[in-house]
């Protein structure tokens, strides 16, 4: 197993390498990285999207059925099981595609940290010594847009200030409101939610402040990683409700035209006519 995932970082570390012959800049190759491995995985975050809005279709049904069996868990399980046969749901189907991208972010996390030992990036030691990108870490050229890829925002504001640290702090802010934005767009309208999911939205808005917190200690490399794949993602999630529709899409029936328009008023002439039989 060792040797496997040994294996798949050099994978990774000689597809950066091979993009960084081609655009020679170590920020550059890290982003077009990040957008291939976007680009890989796009098919299992279609399925995972997807079966999260069929789950939460579901969620009605599923109510009824649980305060319907709340005394008999057995019976309850086999009508679960058979709503989801019927409507071609798989629960573990939101699940499993996070579970196979989790050891590619877990890959490339650990091909772009640097060693606080040495304060050199791990690529070094993944990549052949011929390599160009290989050649030029090793001089010290890690430099992009005016940020060291190897430094942090932490360190740079420990030892040269603010003014040094503030274009990684601008970084961090980039990845924070990106990540918000992000999951804003996969938030279903409150007034569609229930109490559940309503907490559930609480929670998940505290992941764009922790995804901040720890870019605030990690190399700016990575910090550029994350704010590439929140960026990819939010034009991916476009592409995806404009193939299926946004989630958030009104439901609810309207009524027929002719129960909503104001019933006619009997013409006045028929009212006195009425009027005077009765006082005959």
């Amino acid at each position: 197993m060792s040797a496997l995932w040994q294996g798949f970082q050099e994978l990774l570390a000689s597809l950066t390498a091979l993009v960084y012959q081609v655009v020679p800049s170590f920020g550059f190759a890290i982003i077009v990285v990040t957008i291939l491995i976007n680009i890989l995985v796009f098919p299992l975050t279609l399925k995972q999207t997807r079966s999260s809005r069929a789950m939460q279709e579901l969620q009605p049904e599923i109510k009824r059925l649980q305060k319907q069996y709340k005394e008999d868990p057995e019976t309850l399980n086999k009508e679960m099981l058979a709503l989801y046969r019927e409507r071609g749901v798989n629960p573990a189907g939101c699940l499993l595609p996070m579970l196979i991208q989790f050891p590619i972010w877990i890959a490339l996390f650990s091909v772009l940290r640097v060693d606080p030992t040495t304060g050199t990036a791990n690529l070094l030691n993944l990549l052949d010594p011929s390599t160009a990108l290989y050649q030029d870490l090793e001089a010290g050229q890690t430099g992009f847009l005016g940020l060291d890829l190897t430094a942090s925002a932490s360190s740079l504001l420990n030892t040269e200030g603010l003014v040094a640290a503030l274009p990684y702090l601008l970084l961090i802010a980039l990845v924070i409101v990106t990540q918000f934005v992000q999951q804003r767009m996969l938030t279903p309208s409150s007034a569609t939610q229930d109490r559940q999911a309503r907490q559930m939205q609480g929670i998940m808005r505290i992941m764009p402040l922790f995804f901040g917190f720890i870019s605030y200690t990690l190399p700016a490399g990575l910090v550029v990683y994350f704010a590439t794949s929140n960026l990819f993602r939010i034009g991916q999630q476009q592409l995806i409700f404009k193939m299926d529709g946004r989630p958030d899409a009104p439901t609810a029936k309207k009524e027929p035209e002719e129960d909503s328009r104001p019933k006619p008023s009997k013409p006045q002439g028929a009212a006195k006519k009425r009027s005077r039989r009765r006082r005959k």
